[in-house]
């Protein structure tokens, strides 16, 4: 299943969760994502630059990304690097969108 090539999908309050057995399997293709577990998971990763200007255009790439999918990360932009967090705000978790974006945020990172 190419992530990639998948839209979000509006997320209601009573949509469901994605199982530990099912984001360990799509954890498999996204490279360097980890899931910081808590109260809300959330799928996390770090991209380093070689400036603050890469990291601010890749930062900007990213907000395009949620706005086009109607879904919205954490950004943590310093200089070199970014730090970028999908989770479900109405689930207080991981849906199937997270998972889409993090593949999506990968072709940006390319």
């Amino acid at each position: 299943m190419d992530l990639t090539k998948q839209n979000c999908e509006a997320c209601t309050i009573d949509a469901p969760l994605v199982d530990e057995k099912r984001f360990n399997k799509l954890l498999k293709d996204l490279d360097g994502w980890e899931i910081i577990f808590g109260d809300t998971n959330i799928l996390s990763k770090t991209y380093s630059f070689n400036s603050y200007d890469d990291s601010v255009k890749f930062s900007m790439d990213i907000a395009k990304l949620a706005e086009d999918e109607d879904h919205h990360p954490a950004i943590l932009l310093e200089w070199g690097s970014v730090r970028v967090q999908w989770w479900s705000h109405k689930i207080k978790g991981l849906h199937m969108n997270d998972f889409i974006c993090a593949a999506k945020t990968e072709l940006l990172a390319k």
